[in-house]
């Protein structure tokens, strides 16, 4: 072979090579897409176009938000397991989908684990625990006596089995030694309205979605399940401090992307997720959501929480006796 040949193989060579490693330090080069695996309109849908306007200011590229609803995030999760590993398919991924889905499936066409990569623990969903504002119940000794002197026991909503509202009330009701009976939505929002209206008693809701109805005077607050009072809440004590004991049943919200996406992108996308969790203008705009903005825990240890949130979810499911249930 001449020289001139091998000088061109390898200048060829050395190319090929470089060429991953520049278009990762030049992520991102084009539009990238976060999918949200909820009906658009509700909580998830806001935090991810949030999420994705602060990710385009720092970066300088498009994020737009992809809704892919349907069962329990389980089509929106399995799409993005399937989509290829370069950064331009992210999702945020919430507690449901990420650990309780374990235990409450049979099967799964996803390993949480095994097929997605944790990129940044974003923000934890505190919930309130309110009932209907007719009812007799001002705080959890009324709530326990009206449950215990109710033939039939109450009736508590939620936006479906296995949600964390349904698995936060099953929590409440061992806690609590009270029988109550669920009843599923298909979302949040009719099951509040039916909260409103009457027809279910007691359930635990997101704060975004709570506040409206709150400040009619439709519902009552009796507690929220963070240990720290919230400032969306100011008003309204942690569970915790008003006769329930060791309760801890907050949610959250992460950013993943396919398991093998670079690892230079994961750390990138970290780094800018440790920026904006130091924003006081984002940390605002969390509290007006009602979620609690978190500086998250680096890639590899968010690997290990998602594996021990799996077990601590487990445990709930099945004290529920949801487990396998789906």
């Amino acid at each position: 072979m001449k020289s001139s040949q091998l000088a061109a193989l390898i200048a060829f060579a050395a190319l090929a090579a470089a060429g991953p490693a520049a278009a990762q330090q030049n992520y991102p080069e084009r539009t990238v897409t976060i999918v949200a695996p909820a009906a658009p309109g509700g909580l998830y849908s806001i935090f991810a176009r949030l999420v994705g306007n602060r990710l385009e200011q720092r970066l300088g590229k498009s994020f737009i938000v992809e809704n892919r609803p349907g069962a329990s995030s389980i089509i929106g999760i399995t799409s993005v397991t399937r989509s290829a590993p370069n950064g331009y398919t992210l999702m945020i991924a919430n507690s449901t989908g990420m650990a309780g889905n374990v235990t409450l499936f049979k099967s799964l066409p996803y390993d949480p684990v095994a097929d997605l990569a944790p990129i940044a623990l974003i923000a934890r969903i505190p919930e309130v625990l309110v009932v209907n504002a007719a009812l007799p119940v001002h705080n959890i000794a009324d709530l326990v006596k009206l449950a215990k002197g109710t033939p039939g026991g109450l009736s508590f909503g939620s936006a479906g089995a296995g949600t964390s509202q349904h698995l936060s009330a099953e929590l409440l009701k061992s806690r609590l030694g009270i029988d109550m009976t669920h009843i599923p939505y298909k979302g949040m929002q009719p099951a509040i309205n039916d909260l409103a209206g009457g027809h279910i008693q007691v359930m635990f809701s997101n704060i975004a979605l709570a506040s409206a109805m709150l400040r009619a005077g439709k519902i009552r607050p009796l507690g929220v399940t963070t240990k720290q009072r919230l400032e969306a809440l100011p008003d309204v004590a942690p569970l915790t401090e008003v006769g329930v004991k060791d309760f801890d049943a907050t949610s959250w919200f992460m950013l993943v992307a396919p398991a093998k996406t670079p690892r230079e992108i994961i750390e990138r996308l970290y780094a800018e997720f440790h920026g904006i969790a130091e924003d006081a203008a984002v940390r605002q705009e969390f509290n007006k959501l009602g979620l609690v903005l978190v500086s998250s825990p680096p890639p590899d240890e968010l690997r290990r929480f998602v594996q021990s949130e799996i077990v601590r979810q487990g445990e709930l499911v099945r004290k529920a006796g949801l487990a396998g249930s789906e």
